[in-house]
């Protein structure tokens, strides 16, 4: 079955490589960047950043509210138009009071940003579709965030501390011109029937809008939301765990940790789509495809426990851990298309704003526990962490094979499987003509 091509596709997708570009224009750089842009020391600094942040995650739930009520297309565009006013403010924020509330406004639309991205792949793309956009937007941020990440090098090349300033001013314009081209992204007609959601669902969209009751009284949603959490647990080890182990217990040089980054960026970047494709078009379940997902990072993970018990020459460890990221990439590249549309698809369409954000606190919550989470296992033994890593992975793909038979089908399948043709009636069963005598 052809999957239905997303009116605005393009724009979308492109919209999506701008605005990663120039987040990778300051991620890499976040305190260096505020210091310079704003002048206040790089301790008041990072205690806003780390403050805004926090209240960022608070309004997370506020922000499917909002994605419920207006559509998730009108959040996604005021999103932007607010990142793109912060950057712009940013340079004129001299003082702590106004960085302060210039960096609270963008961290709001910062942190709210997945949840109404995820429902707006829901609002325009239905079955395989959600799949191939979810990879084709992983890959364009990874692409997009290394080329920014090139850019302000070039211009911090050329213009010093002073290109931050052009940087922030760049962000701003990356942000608008993003804003304008997902606006001419279309809302998909209408819902298969059976969909979350769709006229002939339990969910239906006739019916008002639910609030976040209905979410909590769905366990099989619940589940899937901690099956995500101890799998988001292993997405934050390249960043945090990977550098500290490298360094104190392996005692690595710094380099291969940029090394690892590299290679991770280059991969998701250039096969991403690729992997996921190759996984949509088996007509693999979305379930069982994440859950492999979450094999290969247990892989990876064991892997780290063997290379931390035989500590083998310089050589052979960089062999060693460019194989492991290898396997620890392509788990990502499973899961992530597949975790992210069976989340999207799950959820009722009523209240398809609520259940993501409450899906994406996963993540954020994982983020979250990590650093402490780590560091502390690490003080203790370096493979502890990723023992610990590895029962998690474990855990999560056998609660995604347990929660299969529990999830809507529409979420389960990215194309939802024909129904057995009826058996051909019995010969026998006919009525027969009478017979007469000639």
């Amino acid at each position: 079955m052809r999957e239905e091509r997303v009116a605005g596709e393009r724009s979308l997708l492109v919209g999506v490589g701008i605005s990663a570009i120039g987040i990778g224009m300051y991620i890499p750089f976040s305190l260096v960047f505020f210091h310079h842009v704003t002048g206040l020391s790089f301790t008041l600094v990072g205690v806003v950043l780390t403050a805004t942040g926090l209240a960022g995650l608070a309004v997370m739930p506020l922000a499917g509210s909002a994605v419920d009520r207006f559509g998730a297309k009108k959040v996604n565009l005021l999103l932007y138009a607010v990142r793109s006013l912060g950057f712009a403010l940013y340079p004129l924020a001299g003082s702590l009071p106004a960085f302060a509330a210039v960096a609270l406004v963008t961290a709001l639309a910062d942190r709210s940003f997945p949840v109404v991205q995820q429902s707006l792949i829901g609002e325009v793309a239905r079955g395989g579709a959600r799949d191939r956009l979810q990879a084709s937007i992983r890959a364009l941020q990874n692409a997009g965030m290394g080329a920014g990440a090139l850019v302000v090098s070039g211009v911090l090349a050329l213009w010093g501390t002073d290109g931050f300033t052009y940087t922030a001013w760049g962000n701003a314009v990356a942000f608008a011109l993003a804003g304008l081209l997902v606006s001419r992204v279309k809302r998909v007609e209408g819902r298969a029937n059976g969909e979350p959601g769709s006229a002939g669902s339990a969910g239906s969209a006739k019916r008002p809008p639910a609030g976040y009751r209905m979410v909590l009284a769905d366990r099989p949603f619940l589940g899937l939301t901690a099956a995500n959490f101890l799998t988001a647990l292993g997405y934050s080890a390249l960043s945090v765990l990977f550098p500290l182990y490298i360094s104190t217990w392996l005692h690595g040089p710094d380099s291969l940790t940029g090394a690892a980054f590299t290679v991770n960026t280059a991969l998701c970047a250039g096969i991403g789509v690729l992997i996921a494709g190759r996984v949509r078009r088996s007509g693999a379940r979305r379930t069982r495809s994440a859950a492999l997902g979450a094999l290969l990072f247990a892989a990876a993970f064991v892997g780290q426990i063997a290379l931390g018990t035989v500590r083998p020459g310089q050589t052979a460890t960089l062999i060693a851990l460019l194989v492991i990221v290898v396997v620890y990439t392509v788990g990502e590249l499973v899961h992530s298309p597949s975790g992210g549309a069976l989340s999207v698809s799950a959820a009722p369409e009523g209240v398809r704003g609520r259940y993501l954000a409450t899906y994406q606190l996963s993540y954020s919550l994982a983020s979250a526990l990590a650093p402490s989470l780590f560091t502390g296992l690490l003080a203790l033994d370096g493979r502890l962490p990723w023992a610990f890593l590895t029962v998690a992975a474990l855990g999560a793909a056998f609660a995604l094979t347990r929660l299969e038979r529990h999830l809507p089908a529409e979420a389960v399948y990215a194309t939802r499987p024909s129904p057995a043709p009826a058996p051909p009636a019995a010969a026998e069963a006919a009525p027969r003509e009478p017979v007469t005598a000639s």
